[in-house]
């Protein structure tokens, strides 16, 4: 029922039709303007109701007042395990109402409160929630200006939470200081698979940070941190975790600032680490100097398959030395080098367009 102009009065009808329902288990309402009338209705349905499972309530203007009411019904509904109350406007009032639900809550899985405003005050009212609640497995607080003291917050609940295992902060106005607690807590948390921190702003200090913390953390297999200000020491502390760690599948290091020697640092990592197999590194600056750097790791790189490094500056002597390493490599099956420098039409083709179909796949473009 997503964007269907439902408003408060169809959500009302909806809540009483859910009170009785024995069969509905997913319910989307997104984009529907029901606002904190129409979250109150279907907050006092979930009072009652013992199927639903999925609630989807995104974009829908809900304010404190209907978090509150959502909040209250959390606390005695036992069968709801995902809900999404992205792009709202819950505010920290909101965010201090679900989080004292989660604290008795004992079926929420996913849970998703990203662009709410929720602010620094809301942040630690739901670190403390996370220091006890053990059910939710994915929480997304993204776009919600947590800021420095907001992760510190966040940082210390992760130290003793072991049942989430992705977390997105992603555009939180987290700088150097919430990344270094982030950091701490990474090092003895044990359960977090996927950590996402894009459009921060922590820079190389954060980078470095998170670097200490990749030595150590046996369990992160994704690590997001696209749109960072990273810009070449970042990488290289980044590209010496690589050196060490066993357990990172996917790093994401796109639209930042790193350049040939940040990319000749992380192609070195490359060239002993054996886990990573999807990297990211467009939209940065780098060169040909660092594509060569790139393109002598892939010659012996054995389980990297995904590569992305479109929009640098890498020319046609660094876009044929990726071209001839491809002639070697036999794992890699995507790359990407759009708008980059390539002033070779037939390099920029192929490379833009590179998938492989076999381990014996010659590209015939090579220029020798």
């Amino acid at each position: 029922m997503h964007d269907n102009q439902i408003r408060d009065a169809g959500a009302q009808a909806i809540a009483e039709a859910l009170k009785v329902n024995t069969t509905l288990t997913v319910l989307s309402l997104s984009e529907n303007q029901i606002g904190d009338v129409g979250a109150q209705a279907i907050a006092e349905a979930l009072k009652v109701n013992t199927t639903l499972v999925e609630l989807d309530l995104h974009q829908n203007q809900i304010g404190s007042a209907g978090a509150q009411a959502i909040a209250e019904a959390l606390k005695v509904n036992t069968t709801l395990t995902k809900l999404d109350l992205n792009y709202n406007k819950i505010g920290e009032t909101g965010a201090q109402a679900i989080a004292i639900s989660l604290k008795v809550n004992v079926t929420v899985t996913l849970l998703d409160l990203s662009w709410n405003e929720i602010g620094e005050a809301g942040a630690h009212a739901i670190a403390d929630a996370f220091k006890v609640n053990k059910t939710v497995t994915k929480l997304d607080l993204s776009w919600n200006e947590i800021g420095e003291a907001g992760a510190q917050a966040i940082a210390e609940a992760f130290k003793v939470n072991t049942t989430v295992t992705k977390l997105e902060l992603s555009d939180n106005k987290i700088g150097d200081v919430g990344a270094q607690a982030i950091a701490e807590a990474f090092k003895v948390n044990t359960t977090v698979t996927k950590l996402e921190l894009s459009d921060n702003k922590f820079g190389d200090v954060g980078a470095q940070a998170i670097a200490e913390a990749l030595k150590v953390n046996t369990t992160m297999t994704e690590l997001i941190l696209h749109h960072s200000q990273i810009s070449d020491a970042g990488a290289q502390a980044i590209a010496e975790a690589l050196n060490v760690n066993k357990t990172l599948t996917r790093i994401n290091l796109g639209r930042n600032q790193i350049g040939d020697t940040g990319a000749n640092a992380i192609a070195e990592a490359l060239k002993v680490n054996k886990t990573v197999k999807r990297l990211y590194l467009f939209d940065n600056q780098i060169g040909d100097l660092g594509a060569h750097a790139i393109a002598e790791a892939l010659k012996v790189n054995t389980s990297l398959t995904d590569l992305k490094l479109g929009n640098n500056q890498i020319g046609d002597a660094g876009a044929l030395a990726i071209a001839e390493a491809l002639e070697i490599n036999t794992t890699l099956t995507s790359l990407c080098a759009a708008q980059d420098s390539i002033s070779d039409l037939d390099l920029r083709k192929h490379l833009n367009n590179f998938r492989r179909t076999s381990h014996s796949f010659k590209p015939r473009w090579v220029h020798h």
